[in-house]
């Protein structure tokens, strides 16, 4: 899951960035306002972690800002201001949390996970579709039960997918996903992490979870149809899916 940190203090960046990275986040971070209306506006984060006090503009009119542009992206304000009225202010404008600082890092990860599951539809933090369980606090999968083992990048596809279950998603959604735009490799490698998380599921139990929908990308299916892994034909692999 992509996170936006909005933060101007740049000590306390690398903490908040590490706690979240270590839970899971994949996390870009901007020091201004009006940098965070702009990534915003133009980028699909499931959520954005913001601190009132900003060098240029208030939090809150960054969150005015987005909701008036509908952007819905989930906002989190973590802030040094404690006063009620603060809270009140920023649920007003379209905040959906309010944690303030000093913080328990335990408390903030699990805040942001129980926002990002009420956002996606979700209220438990595993999530079902069909014979495969995905937990959002553990980052484990499961199909019938039996324990599957992923890669960090085919968790964080098939996290995806599950999220947005139903839903088309592009290679460019993946490639944004797993690498935020910075040094992205070729999208054909989207292609060689499906291939290879297929054949885990299938193998597994899981039947044809993933279907491709020719010319524009990838969808989690919410009918599943199941399928004997003694049956199902392993994916074809190439060199190229051999060494990724």
């Amino acid at each position: 899951m992509r996170v936006l940190l909005v933060e101007g203090d740049v000590a306390a960046v690398g903490e908040i960035s590490q706690i979240m990275k270590g839970a899971g986040f994949t996390v870009d971070h901007v020091q201004s306002g009006e940098e965070a209306v702009e990534m915003l506006r133009h980028y699909d984060y499931d959520l954005a972690v913001l601190e009132l006090m900003l060098p240029d503009i208030e939090g809150y009119e960054v969150v005015r800002r987005i909701r008036a542009s509908r952007v819905t992206t989930p906002v989190v304000v973590l802030s040094g201001l404690t006063r009620p009225q603060a809270k009140v202010k920023a649920f007003s404008v379209g905040a959906d949390d309010y944690l303030t600082k000093p913080f328990d890092p335990d408390e903030l990860v699990a805040r942001m996970q129980a926002i990002l599951r009420r956002s996606k539809g979700f209220s438990e933090p595993t999530l079902s579709v069909g014979p495969l369980k995905l937990s959002l606090d553990s980052r484990e999968v499961s199909v019938n039960d039996v324990p599957v083992h992923l890669t960090g990048k085919e968790y964080a596809i098939l996290e995806l997918l599950v999220l947005r279950k139903g839903m088309v998603l592009t290679k460019d959604a993946f490639l944004n996903h797993l690498y935020g735009g910075m040094d992205e490799p070729e999208m054909k490698i989207i292609d060689v992490f499906i291939c290879k998380l297929r054949k885990k599921l299938q193998t597994a139990g899981g039947g044809n979870l993933i279907t491709t929908v020719w010319g524009r990308g990838y969808m989690l299916r919410e009918q599943f149809q199941r399928v004997d892994a003694e049956a199902v034909p392993a994916p074809k692999e190439t060199a190229e899916t051999a060494a990724a």
